[in-house]
């Protein structure tokens, strides 16, 4: 990963590096892993909920953005592990417990939890980094590229514990400075004085893998949305909230079907074939593209709630925002998900959201019911899946 050639050297632990032999499966020590993020998306998405409101929006988006630095940086590292080998197991299993630990700390990160949250948080990010440098020993571009970014990730991690030690909105802007640095450091390949940058070219990065690992992940966020809904359906059975059930289920199910019945397994077989570009690919479409993605699945899933607790209410301008402004923000990372490894411009999804978006105003104006913008939102979401349905089979004619 660096612009010298490096010697030839053998791997110092070869069983615990994985094969570079077409798409590797996910395992079940990475689906372990994953289940802790359930807790990880219903504890943001509950904490948007307590917080409706700009700055109760900008704080939920700060702490998905250090959760995803977690999860894709460990999920990066599995690309090049054997998850199943014992150290990286063990490894996996203690970056789940400090995850656990950051979900936990996720109500009250901006208060009490704060310093918990911060020091969590460094443990496993310079941790699990120094346990990468000592699995790779001998392979050269893995070291240089762990090398690389250590200093990166230590000193983001400091940042992070700092912003824990001050108070609101200190810790706000230190955070987001940290967002700032590692989106930064990450898009120009972490230099360094003397040994020049991190080529994404050189990164041997398996791309399939990765694509597989993130849809997992958007699969997780449906999953735990559909959990908000029936949860709140419990609290209280009649016709009117299970019909809204029925509608906040058949909007998660839109979502679903936009992001996993077609573009999923091409996607997969777009990034697992794209030879020296799979690294620059990887590393917007699944660093920076797929939070935004989540972050729709939350904003949905805080509709959901607050559609099953009053679907015959006129809707607020919250209400507005949070039932419209999901699957605009779904479709919007999608639609640059799509460009990004097509090259090309996804008309449907790019027009559905600015349609979502010219009708927030018309929502509010009106004092639409609650139950009617979410129908308004899944029938845009299902013009988009009847155009991609006609367009594929134009296509195959």
């Amino acid at each position: 990963m660096t612009p010298s050639e490096p010697p030839a050297v053998a791997p110092v632990r070869p069983q615990l590096l994985r094969p570079r032999e077409g798409v590797q499966p996910t395992t079940s020590t990475e689906l372990f892993f994953d289940l802790v993020f359930i807790f990880t998306v219903t504890q943001l998405s509950h904490s948007l909920i307590a917080h409706l409101d700009w700055p109760g929006a900008g704080r939920t988006g700060l702490l998905l953005a250090l959760v995803w630095l977690v999860w894709v940086y460990t999920t990066w590292l599995t690309n090049w592990l054997q998850p199943d080998q014992g150290p990286v197991r063990t490894m996996l299993i203690g970056v789940g417990l400090g995850s656990l630990l950051l979900s936990a700390a996720i109500p009250q990160a901006f208060d009490a939890t704060g310093l918990l949250f911060a020091v969590v948080y460094v443990v496993v990010q310079v941790g699990r980094t120094v346990f990468a440098l000592w699995a790779v020993q001998g392979s050269p571009w893995l070291v240089a590229g762990f090398q690389q970014s250590l200093p990166w990730i230590a000193g983001t991690s400091v940042l992070v514990l700092l912003g824990g030690l001050v108070d609101s909105p200190s810790r706000e802007a230190v955070w987001a400075a940290v967002i700032v640095l590692e989106v930064v450091g990450l898009s120009i390949g972490y230099p360094l004085p003397g040994r020049g940058r991190s080529r994404p070219e050189r990164w041997m990065v398996e791309g399939g893998h990765l694509a597989e690992r993130c849809a997992a992940f958007v699969l997780i966020a449906l999953g735990e949305s559909i959990l908000v809904t029936g949860s709140t359906l419990t609290a209280h059975v009649d016709l009117v909230t299970s019909g809204a059930f029925l509608l906040a289920f058949g909007g998660s199910v839109a979502l679903w079907w936009v992001y996993f019945a077609r573009s999923a397994p091409a996607a997969t077989e777009v990034i697992a074939h794209a030879g020296e570009r799979t690294g620059a690919l990887s590393r917007v479409a699944f660093n920076f593209l797929h939070p935004v993605i989540v972050a729709g699945v939350i904003v949905a899933s805080a509709a959901d709630e607050r559609l099953l607790r009053e679907p015959g209410a006129s809707a607020t301008t919250v209400d507005v925002l949070l039932t419209l402004g999901g699957p605009a923000l779904f479709l919007a990372g999608h639609a640059a998900y799509q460009g990004l490894l097509w090259r090309t411009l996804p008309i449907s999804r790019v027009t559905a959201v600015v349609l979502l978006l010219a009708l927030m105003p018309v929502g509010v104006w009106l004092e639409m019911p609650v139950a009617v913008c979410a129908t308004v939102a899944m029938a845009v979401t299902v013009v988009v899946i009847v155009t991609d349905r006609f367009r594929s089979r134009v296509a195959a004619r």
